[in-house]
């Protein structure tokens, strides 16, 4: 079995129906300047009860491709949110 990719982070949009948009933030080292930077990056995760509120901090799992841009499903709402 092949390793499922876990994706962690926070809930910037409700897109459609059992769809939202999770803002991914990763730390990295600049290659020249040594320091610590943020790196961002959107994925849309399947949601199939629409429970995530916009604000939610969510887990989620890598799983076949339900759509083009769409291939990780949630797993947990580790926090809910401000909304």
């Amino acid at each position: 079995m092949a390793f499922k990719r876990e994706i962690q982070g926070v809930v910037v949009k409700k897109a459609g129906d059992k769809t939202a948009t999770v803002l991914v933030e990763r730390r990295v080292m600049h290659p020249r300047y040594r320091k610590i930077v943020k790196r961002f990056k959107k994925y849309l995760i399947h949601d199939e009860n629409n429970v995530v509120k916009i604000g939610d901090t969510i887990s989620a799992i890598e799983c076949r491709p339900l759509s083009a841009r769409k291939s990780f499903r949630l797993k947990a709402v580790l926090k809910t949110g401000v909304e």
